[in-house]
This record gives structure tokens, sequence and C-alpha cells, in this order.
């Protein structure tokens, strides 16, 4: 194999922008992920049928279908009633959020239901609301064990981004298909994005483990 590295020369300062574009929607995805995934989570959690049923089915509807789909739907479907044209950017941090929020939306109920229930008997005891007990006494408690499943999601998000490519959102992996497309050489392009993939996803990962050891020790 003749590896050009002058192709990788030539689209270097097009791959560190697309990689500041991919971490750039991931993290807006995962942070609207969660604060929707909480909402989410607790509307499912209702003990209340006709209220926890449209939480229930949000969560069966984007863990149950490919994102990819999620993506051609949002972008050709949802995106273009506000805007005209559809702006790739905005449809892949949309579909990022709506992807993320459920899964998120199932670590939360997860970590919540983990908490002992006598926790919550005492805090309402001691005259707490239920808003009270859960910000104050529960999801601290719960947000600890969450951390790797968020730290998981975050990274597979991440890498997941790379699907935008298909609605020519700038980021990374779009790179990767121009330079193939301009040249008809694959190693060079797939091999790059490839490993700048690596060393984002094996940064989060020591990053996450740092940040779940600190919490531990506290």
């Amino acid at each position: 194999m003749n590896f050009d590295w002058s192709i990788v020369t030539e689209y270097l300062p097009f791959f560190l922008k697309g990689t500041l574009w991919t971490i750039g929607m991931s993290i807006t995805g995962i942070l609207i992920g969660c604060i929707l995934g909480l909402f989410i989570a607790l509307g499912k959690m209702s003990s209340i049928k006709i209220i926890n049923l449209p939480f229930v089915w949000y969560i069966n509807f984007f863990r149950g279908t490919p994102l990819l789909v999620q993506l051609l739907l949002i972008h050709f479907g949802v995106v273009p009633i506000f805007m005209t044209p559809a702006n790739p950017i905005v449809s892949t941090i949309l579909t990022l959020s709506l992807n993320s929020a459920a899964y998120v939306a199932e670590i939360f109920r997860a970590g919540i239901q983990s908490i002992d229930k006598g926790q919550t008997e005492a805090a309402r005891s001691l005259g707490m609301s239920n808003t009270q007990t859960m910000r104050y006494i529960i999801i601290p408690q719960a947000f600890k064990r969450m951390i790797p499943p968020l730290g998981n999601e975050f990274i597979v998000l991440l890498k997941d981004s790379s699907l935008a490519a298909i609605i020519a959102a700038p980021e990374l992996m779009y790179w990767g298909r121009a330079a193939v497309g301009q040249y008809m050489r694959v190693w060079e392009a797939y091999l790059t994005v490839a490993l700048i993939y690596l060393v984002l996803t094996l940064s989060l990962t020591y990053l996450l483990n740092y940040i779940e050891k600190r919490v531990a020790t506290e």
C-alpha cells in the first residue's frame, strides 16, 4: 500500500475543523439530552398511566429505530417546517439531542430507582416536598452511579455523529468523504479520520475514569 501523506497534509486543516464541529455538536447533544432525559425519566416513572405513556413511547421510538433514519426524518421532514433550507448542523444537534434523551432517560430512571426508598421516606418525615427530596437527596446520590453509563452514552454519541456526513454537516467524517471523493483513495482519509476518533474516545474514556475515581473518593 502506497500511503500518500500529501493528502493528509492538504486536508489536515479541514479534519481539525471537522473535529471541532464533531466535539461541539456532540457536547451540545448530550447536554440537551441530559436535560430532556431527566424530565422524560420523571414522566416515565409517574404512576399515572396517561402521563407516563407518551414518555414510554418516546423512549421506545428513539431506542427502537436507527439513528440514521431519525436523522433523515428530522432533516428532511421536521427542520424544513421551521427553516428553509434545512441547516444540517441544526438537524444533527436536534437528532443527537432527541436520541440521547431517550437513552439518558433510562440511565436516570435506573439511577433514581437504585436509591433506597428509606431515604425518600426519611426526607418526607423531615417535611421535605417531593421536589426537594428529588433535588437534594435522590438525584445527587444517583448521579454518582450514573457517571459511567452517561460517559458511555457520550462516547457513543460522539461516534454516531459521523452519520451527519450523510446530510453534509461539516463534521469530521464529512471531510473524510470529501478527501476520498477528490482523490479516490480511501486509506489516507479514512485512516486519519479513524485515528482522530480513536484519540477522542480514548481521551474521553481516561477523563471519565478519572472523574469516576474522584467522585468515588468523596
